[in-house]
């Protein structure tokens, strides 16, 4: 039996439990075909308010120069670029959430992948969230995709047809872990799906990829002797219709503050372990709920996010 590292595991299990409280606004979660606009708030310059309620209202992108204010879990983005809706080799999906915009070189590396996809079997790129038209903290959903640097690729290949409005708003991607969470499920993945994952890997603008550990143990297991891009991509709780990629902090943006970088080695064998454990697979109930953690609020953000919440 696998020995499982006290520390490694309580900061698992604090994850999971962190990942519980938050809202969620998944692939799964199907969008709207006729999305309202939020009503305004009543004392939006309430110091109180949260930073959420104020970016989530605002739906175009600042006019400013392209910049990362922050971290990827608390900042906002400022010149953000949209990826177009439709392209040749790929389609942006839930398009009520108003949810496609990025840093240029975000999109850029997304356009670019999706061609170099396409000529590896893998037809296109559905692409899920990416960031709001500022960046920020989203109403729903994701801690990170605050700064235009991450986006959600979901594990169903485009189709050789533009899906309709409703299909992009209601149909769901592919679930390709097994149902007891050790593996890919084989009726499923293919090596296509290695490949596209393994490909958004060695785009050297590339910061991480978080996957589940059951694809991860696949990427292992299939990798062969080029195991040089492995290390890119992280277990990571949930992502088992989706991969999430994350690339660096642009050149030259000082604002913009840095993950710390990835640890040497491919995170294979071993280091995937605890993952498949009773432990982590099946936890049990805390008995005592944690405390759901207080939304960001203005104050928390980078000074520059007002400018960028304000701008008209």
């Amino acid at each position: 039996m696998t020995k499982i590292r006290p520390l490694r595991l309580r900061v698992a299990l604090l994850a999971a439990a962190v990942l519980m409280l938050s809202p969620v606004a998944h692939a799964q979660d199907r969008g709207t075909l006729a999305p309202k606009p939020l009503p305004p708030l009543a004392n939006p310059d309430n110091p109180d308010t949260p930073a959420k309620s104020l970016f989530g209202r605002r739906t175009t992108a600042a006019p400013l120069e392209a910049r990362v204010i922050g971290f990827y879990s608390k900042g906002c983005l400022a010149g953000a670029k949209a990826l177009p809706i439709n392209g040749k080799t790929w389609q942006v999906m839930r398009l009520s959430r108003n949810r496609n915009w990025g840093h240029p070189q975000l999109v850029d590396l997304l356009e670019r992948l999706s061609a170099k996809g396409a000529k590896l079997g893998w037809p296109g790129l559905l692409v899920g969230d990416i960031s709001q038209p500022r960046g920020g903290p989203m109403l729903t959903g994701h801690a990170s995709h605050q700064v235009g640097l991450d986006a959600d690729i979901w594990l169903t290949p485009m189709p050789n047809r533009e899906l309709s409005r409703r299909e992009r708003e209601e149909m769901s991607a592919t679930m390709v872990v097994a149902a007891n969470r050790k593996d890919v499920d084989p009726a499923v993945w293919t090596p296509a799906h290695g490949a596209i994952i393994k490909a958004a890997a060695q785009e050297p603008v590339v910061e991480r990829i978080f996957v589940n550990a059951a694809i991860k143990k696949a990427l292992c297991r299939e990798a062969g002797n080029d195991r040089r891009w492995l290390h890119k991509v992280r277990a990571y709780y949930g992502h088992d219709y989706h991969f999430h990629i994350r690339i660096k902090c642009p050149a030259g943006n000082s604002d913009c503050k840095p993950q710390a970088a990835v640890p040497p080695g491919d995170q294979c064998g071993a280091d995937l372990d605890h993952w498949f454990t009773d432990a982590i697979l099946h936890p049990k109930p805390s008995p005592v709920p944690p405390k759901p953690r207080p939304p960001l609020k203005m104050a928390d953000l980078p000074p520059a996010c007002r400018q960028v919440l304000l701008a008209p």
